[in-house]
């Protein structure tokens, strides 16, 4: 059975906005077993919770101190088994099924992307068409990797079991999965240099027809920003996503469908780099924020 342990409050939110009955759910995942480069995802969750505390609730983008508006409230961190990546997978998707999320708004933090999968097939159950648009520098497309098909790097190959993919600010990949993407119809990467050179942002009329109606749920990895915004992640690449450009990227998303669910992951906090942790924490908030106000919950 999947663990918790108790966790701060995400905000740092008193209890009458952070209560059960808040709009918006919160539930960080300690898991880290597939890492191929430097690890540290195991304490991203936390990391991302203790920062959360020092984001100022004014959100200028929205004209108001939004959490105050719809609550949110902190599940405790659930740590899967680490009997085995597959293991781990059906602990998450367990732990995520029972939760009484029908009317909320779903926020996990990772941890490693693996655990994307696991969440999405328990949602995907209740939303036949749910679509996953993926915000990150690498494809994760591969079948198999490091001798799993449940490594962080497979995590895309495995949400298609359950949903189609758009992943955005793509810069690395393996030819597997370029024939792979080019083979699939359930698969679509717009490429970080395509978004880099297209200066009249095409690519978000696309994304927004490509979404219009549509159940979403959105993956967040952080080395989908580039290095210079978030440094401290697992496979850091360059040329990523500016935070401007990603915030406009997700107010798109977020107006086009409905975002049902969404994660932040891949954060590896490292001593002294304090400001991934808190660029991570602000960017969960901001994008929090336009999944609400594309709901009503907020002021437009």
């Amino acid at each position: 059975m999947p663990e918790y342990r108790p966790a701060g409050r995400f905000l740092g939110l008193d209890e009458a906005h952070s209560a059960p009955s808040a709009a918006a759910w919160v539930l960080p995942i300690a898991y880290e077993m597939t890492t191929s480069y430097s690890g540290g995802t195991k304490n991203g969750a936390l990391a991302i919770l203790d920062a959360s505390a020092q984001v100022e609730l004014y959100d200028s983008a929205v004209g108001c101190e939004a959490a105050l508006r719809y609550g949110v409230h902190t599940l405790p961190i659930l740590h899967p088994t680490l009997e085995s990546p597959a293991a781990a997978m059906a602990d998450i998707t367990a732990a995520v099924s029972a939760l009484p999320i029908a009317e909320k708004v779903l926020v996990t933090l990772g941890g490693e992307h693996a655990l994307t999968p696991a969440v999405v097939r328990a949602l995907a159950a209740h939303h036949p068409d749910l679509i996953v648009v993926q915000i990150d520098a690498h494809a994760d497309l591969r079948d198999s990797f490091d001798g799993t098909p449940h490594s962080h790097a497979c995590a895309m190959r495995r949400c298609l079991d359950y949903a189609p993919v758009i992943g955005l600010g793509i810069r690395s990949l393996c030819q597997e999965e370029v024939d792979f993407a080019r083979s699939s119809e359930r698969v679509t990467l717009i490429a970080a240099e395509q978004m880099h050179t297209d200066s009249q942002r095409r690519y978000l009329d696309q994304l927004r027809e490509r979404l219009k109606g549509r159940s979403i749920y959105l993956t967040i990895d952080v080395d989908g920003l580039d290095p210079s915004v978030i440094s401290a992640t697992g496979t850091p690449e360059p040329g990523g996503l500016s935070w401007y450009d990603c915030l406009t990227l997700i107010e798109a998303i977020c107006s086009s469908g409905q975002v049902i669910a969404f994660d932040c992951v891949e954060l590896a906090p490292a001593y002294g780099a304090q400001a991934s942790a808190f660029a991570a924490a602000k960017l969960v908030y901001k994008t929090l924020n336009q999944v609400m106000r594309a709901r009503g919950a907020l002021p437009r």
